[in-house]
């Protein structure tokens, strides 16, 4: 009976994780991530998942601070843009990084106006990436407990 579940699961979470390929969320970094997960580290996806989320809402957030002043600071925007495009980058977090290349364009334009619609946009990926990656932590932990209970 566990048997049937856990591989129930365990395809349900590859149909899941191939979807977000299909949509463009994810690139094929993302995989070289599950690759490095195996019995010794079970909770590896689920910990450079969590990094990364904790990471990107710090730095969206710098970033909504800094759009919000009167003049903006540019250089700085750069700085936090830069640091979101490659963690974006690192976990494949494929959309999401191209959205930070239009913030990037739009911040060497020196234009206000484009960088609030790119962090926009970001800020949409961003909520979408969070919450599929919130449903495939689901699945991961859910196969993990049944092969906790299994053994």
């Amino acid at each position: 009976m566990i048997q049937m579940a856990l591989a129930a699961l365990k395809t349900q979470l590859k149909n899941f994780v191939q979807s977000m390929f299909d949509e463009g969320v994810l690139d094929s970094q993302f995989s070289q991530i599950q690759a490095l997960q195996d019995s010794s580290n079970p909770n590896f996806v689920d910990e450079v998942i969590t990094l990364f989320c904790t990471d990107a809402e710090r730095i969206i957030t710098e970033l909504n601070k800094y759009l919000g002043y009167q003049s903006v600071d540019f250089s700085k925007l750069d700085t936090y843009v830069h640091q979101l495009k490659g963690s974006s980058s690192s976990i494949g977090a494929h959309r999401l990084k191209l959205a930070c290349v239009n913030l990037r364009q739009a911040s060497d334009d020196r234009s206000k106006e484009g960088c609030v619609r790119a962090l926009n946009s970001i800020t949409r990926e961003y909520c979408l990436l969070r919450s599929k990656f919130q449903t495939l932590i689901q699945l991961e932990r859910s196969i993990i407990a049944l092969e906790t209970n299994r053994q």
